[in-house]
């Protein structure tokens, strides 16, 4: 009884997905197109101007482009690490409680996302530091 309802849910689920699709009309793609190509050639002119004051900042194509680099590290890994600490806290303090397995598991992925995010901020400063100062 409960594999037929579920099948039927299913079927129901994927035939409305299928009959009430919006439609999308040639002009208003092509608006959308439009509007698209703009902000990525606006995107792409911003992170060309941006890496050229990298360059012109640090004397150097490839400097320029490892500070670049390290900057979008840095930026990115804010989130992804506070996603990494949240799982971890969750296998340590909700699901660890029962198994203690995984308390371990969530204690070693709070750790390991917590060092990942202290080399992810402090590896762009030391980089200038060594290119400011290490290169003479």
């Amino acid at each position: 009884m409960k594999k037929a309802v579920v099948i039927i849910g299913i079927i129901i689920i994927l035939l409305g997905i299928f009959m009430f699709q919006t439609k999308v009309y040639a002009a208003d793609e092509k608006v959308l197109d439009n509007e698209i190509e703009s902000q990525l050639v606006q995107i792409k002119e911003e992170a060309a101007n941006s890496l050229e004051d990298y360059q012109q900042k640090y004397g150097s194509d490839t400097y320029g482009l490892v500070a670049y680099i390290l900057n979008l590290v840095r930026i990115y890994s804010i989130p992804f690490c506070f996603l990494g600490i949240a799982i971890g806290a969750i296998h340590k303090y909700v699901i660890g409680i029962r198994k203690l397995d995984t308390l371990e598991k969530g204690m070693g992925l709070i750790v390991t996302f917590i060092t990942i995010l202290i080399i992810c901020q402090i590896l762009p400063l030391a980089f200038a530091v060594f290119v400011k100062f290490g290169r003479g």
